[in-house]
C-alpha cells in the first residue's frame, strides 16, 4: 500500500464533498487501483502529485476526474434478473390498466452507468410495446460520471460487455454487430435520454414518473443522504408509481412513505396510501 492516511483522508473529503459518496477506512485499494492510471494519463507521478497538484492548484477540472474515477460503474445486463422479472410480470400489466388513458409510460433509471442497465428497461419496454400499438414509453436515465455517460449515449459494446448476462436471442433481436463490437440499435437509442444528474443534491426540475430503477447506488451513501434521495424520488414518483432498489438497499428506516412490495423473490416499493 502506497497511499498514505493524509492522501486517502483528502481524497475522501474531496469525493464526498462533491458526490456524497463515502469512502471509508479499508478503500485504500480501491483509490489506488482508480487514481494511479489517472495520475499516469494526467503525466503526474503518482498518486501523492495528484494529491499535491489537487492541493496547490485547485484545480477543478482535475478534482472532477478524481470523483469520476471513484464512482462505482460495476453493471451488466440484467443485473440480478428478478427485477426484471417483476417489472415485466406485475409493474407493465398494472401499469397498463392504470395508463389506458393516456398510453404512456415514463421510467426514470437514476444510476445508469455504461448503458446497460437501461438499455435492458429499453429491450422489454420495446418487446412490451410491440403488441400495444398506440402506446408509447420514454426513459430518463442519469448517471454523475460524464465520460461513462457517453458510453453510455454510443450504445456500443465488446464482446466481453456483452457476454455479461445478455441473452442471445437480445442481442440479435437489439444489436447491429460494428466490426468487433455491438451497436444498440436505433429505437432502443431513441427511447432513452442521456442526462448528468448528482443524486447527492437537489434535483432540477423533473418529470414525473411511473417507475424508478435506482439500484446498487444508495449503499455508497451515509444515512442523512439516503433519506434526502429517497425524499426527492418520492416528489417525482407518480401516487401509484413503483421504485426498484438494489437487493442489499431499503427504505425501511429511512423514509416511512414508502411500502415494500414482494413477488416471488424480488421487490420494490410504492408509496403508502397511494390512490
Amino acid at each position: 500500500m502506497t497511499i498514505t492516511d493524509s492522501e486517502f483522508r483528502y481524497i475522501s473529503d474531496l469525493v464526498r464533498s462533491r458526490s456524497a459518496i463515502v469512502l471509508e477506512p479499508g478503500k485504500e485499494y480501491l483509490v489506488e487501483s482508480r487514481l494511479i492510471p489517472l495520475a499516469r494519463s494526467e503525466g503526474l507521478a503518482d498518486l501523492a502529485a495528484v494529491v499535491v497538484k489537487l492541493q496547490t492548484t485547485r484545480d477543478t477540472a482535475l478534482a472532477t476526474k478524481v470523483v469520476e474515477a471513484m464512482t462505482t460503474n460495476e453493471t451488466s445486463w440484467f443485473r440480478d434478473q428478478h427485477p426484471f422479472d417483476l417489472f415485466t410480470r406485475t409493474v407493465l400489466p398494472a401499469l397498463a390498466s392504470a395508463r389506458s388513458a393516456t398510453k404512456r409510460l415514463d421510467v426514470w433509471c437514476a444510476a445508469a452507468s455504461s448503458g446497460q442497465e437501461p438499455y435492458s428497461l429499453a429491450m422489454l419496454l420495446q418487446d412490451w410495446l410491440t403488441a400495444r400499438p398506440g402506446w408509447q414509453a420514454r426513459i430518463t436515465a442519469t448517471d454523475i460520471n460524464e465520460d461513462i455517460l457517453a458510453k453510455a449515449r454510443a450504445a456500443r459494446y465488446s464482446q466481453l460487455e456483452v457476454n455479461r448476462g445478455l441473452p442471445a436471442a437480445m442481442l440479435v433481436r437489439h444489436f447491429d454487430r460494428v466490426g468487433t463490437e455491438w451497436q444498440v440499435k436505433e429505437p432502443l437509442r431513441r427511447m432513452i435520454d442521456y442526462r448528468q444528474l448528482n443524486l447527492a443534491v437537489p434535483f432540477p426540475p423533473m418529470a414525473q414518473y411511473d417507475v424508478v430503477f435506482c439500484r446498487n447506488v444508495l449503499i455508497y451513501f451515509d444515512t442523512m443522504t439516503k433519506k434526502a434521495i429517497l425524499e426527492r424520488i418520492r416528489r417525482v414518483l407518480k401516487p401509484d408509481g413503483y421504485l426498484f432498489l438494489g437487493g442489499a438497499e431499503t427504505t425501511l428506516n429511512l423514509d416511512d412513505a414508502f411500502t415494500r412490495v414482494h413477488v416471488d423473490r424480488a421487490t420494490c416499493y410504492q408509496l403508502q396510501g397511494r390512490t
